[in-house]
């Protein structure tokens, strides 16, 4: 107990210097957006090579169980096409024009999507992230939506040359503008914190006609994620006569968990949406939150 007592004696000053220098640095960053820039694209460059170095080990060990989920998809898929042929060829004898089966969805003709591969990802937190292999050298941008085979992700937050941080769809922080597919009325999306694989959509307009098990999808009123992208299914609702509005739960596609490769959503309508909606917010005289 006494070396102790000493140890902290005769290095009192380099431990008040460290403690005080720690404080600064906190302060620093927390308090000034500037700086807090800086540091998180700083940081995620050093921690992004890490993080890099590390998921392709553990991407290795999860080659067998993501091969049987794509499998599984690929044959799911493989049905669709063959339904959706049958479907256009039977419009298109009817209207007595040619449907063209290869022909892209209009709602996705001026998307494009950059394959990346999760290297680091957090499910537990109050405030969950999650880091790609891509930046701005691939073309990631800030406010670009995040993808996989089962829905959303999330949407990138901060990037690098060679990485980005992802604002999980687990983060209070995103909302979402979601739909019960097939109806118009849409409502806002967010993440409660309750479990990784439920979420809650609130403001739903109370005419709206749904039941459990049907699918909610993204509403397309944005311009991060195009129209018809699967979030969930409907789980339940809150029922309230007072309100003018449902607040359903929602059980979640995506495995957060267990994400590998994702795609980020490139809309190149993006710059002149929001130019759009910037006038109509400075017309209005509104404040535009991005």
């Amino acid at each position: 107990m006494r070396e102790i007592f000493d140890f902290f004696v005769r290095n009192s000053k380099w431990l008040v210097f460290v403690f005080w220098m720690t404080a600064g640095c906190f302060l620093l960053f927390t308090r000034n957006p500037y700086q807090q820039s800086v540091y998180l694209t700083s940081a995620g460059r050093v921690a992004g090579t890490v993080y890099d170095a590390t998921g392709q080990v553990t991407s290795y060990f999860n080659l067998r169980s993501a091969n049987d989920d794509l499998n599984k998809r690929n044959a799911a898929l493989q049905g669709e096409v063959i339904a959706l042929r049958e479907k256009l060829q039977s419009l298109g004898e009817v209207s007595g024009t040619y449907a063209d089966s290869t022909a892209p969805f209009p709602a996705l003709a001026h998307y494009e999507f950059i394959t990346a591969r999760v290297i680091n990802n957090s499910v537990a937190r109050p405030y969950n992230y999650i880091t790609i292999n891509k930046g701005t050298r691939d073309g990631v941008k800030p406010e670009m939506g995040v993808i996989d085979q089962n829905g959303v992700v999330g949407m990138v937050n901060v990037v690098s040359e060679g990485h980005a941080r992802v604002l999980s769809l687990l983060n209070p922080h995103f909302r979402l503008s979601c739909k019960i597919k097939g109806n118009d009325s849409f409502g806002s999306l967010y993440w409660d914190g309750s479990s990784p694989r439920t979420a809650v959509l609130e403001e739903l307009p109370r005419h709206t006609h749904f039941k459990v098990g049907d699918t909610v999808v993204t509403s397309g009123y944005s311009a991060v994620f195009p129209e018809g992208i699967p979030v969930g299914t409907v789980a339940g609702h809150k029922n309230n006569p007072h309100e003018n509005f449902f607040t359903l739960n929602v059980n979640l596609f995506g495995d957060f968990a267990r994400l590998g490769n994702v795609q980020v959503v490139v809309n190149n309508h993006a710059d002149e949406i929001r130019k759009l909606d910037e006038e109509n917010a400075r017309t209005e005289g509104k404040v535009n939150i991005p």
